[in-house]
């Protein structure tokens, strides 16, 4: 062991720099150091002006509380890297935020007008039971103003909903089932829905409220995020590759499943 080149210790265990592939490889931390990678190159040529520098460093060591030379060795240590890796590390989420716009910045529109319909909000009121007659019964009662949904709701609902008289919401479209997500994306605000099986269940549903989706800032960001993770993605099917080492090899399973 004397002879091997150790880069960590645990305990008593030494680690050299000849295990770390296969033990990666074993603990299935391949692809997330592939994604890494990927990452870097894809954010290589781009640029910060001294003042995003200087902005990103100050917020990185805000966010891991480095406020002094001290804390600053403490957390070095800790995670084994160099003043240099630090220096690169604080401004790489910004490199990234601007290699997402720079990417996509300009697909956004069209790609949040194919979303929209999933993002768009409701807010909606469910009576589910096991019993196709019961449901027909609420259902013209509701209908012929005998009881609110709500009543109804607190009494006979079989979900959680009950307790709140079958109010639910909001949540986006692709939230709910997607044969209550159809029913309620074909509904006015007040309309109510016969009753329709949903798997073991019949079920009741009317639309209260219905909140279209906008390209607001949030948006933004949360469609650059969706693209870039699909764009990593695709990246790591195709271009990356695993050669096995001292018997430990990537299946695709393990591979799909850290990807995500």
């Amino acid at each position: 062991m004397e002879n091997m080149n150790i880069v960590l210790k645990i305990g008593d265990q030494a680690i050299s720099s000849e295990d770390i592939y296969p033990l990666l490889a074993q603990y299935r931390l391949l692809p997330q150091l592939a994604k890494e990678i990927i990452i870097d190159q894809a954010i290589a040529d781009i640029t910060c002006t001294p003042e995003e520098t200087t902005l990103a460093k100050q917020q990185f060591y805000q966010k891991q509380q480095i406020s002094d030379e001290n804390q600053l060795k403490v957390w070095l240590n800790h995670h084994g890297m160099t003043p240099e890796q630090l220096e690169t590390l604080s401004v790489r989420d910004l490199k990234i935020e601007k290699f997402k716009h720079l990417t996509w910045g300009d697909k956004l529109d069209p790609y949040f007008v194919k979303c929209k319909g999933q993002l768009d909000r409701v807010v909606y009121s469910l009576i589910r039971t096991k019993d196709p007659g019961v449901a027909q019964e609420l259902y013209f009662r509701i209908q012929e103003g005998e009881n609110t949904f709500s009543e109804l709701a607190r009494q006979y609902s079989q979900g959680s909903e009950a307790q709140t008289g079958g109010l639910l919401g909001p949540v986006e479209l692709n939230t709910p089932h997607p044969k209550i997500a159809q029913i309620l994306a074909a509904s006015r605000p007040g309309q109510l829905s016969p009753p329709t099986q949903v798997g073991e269940w019949w079920i009741i549903v009317r639309l209260e409220k219905y909140m279209s989706a906008q390209l607001d800032d949030n948006t933004k960001q949360r469609l650059l995020n969706e693209l870039f993770q699909s764009w990593l993605l695709a990246q790591l099917q195709q271009n990356v590759s695993f050669s096995p080492s001292q018997g430990f090899q990537e299946d695709e399973q393990s591979y799909t499943e850290n990807s995500n």
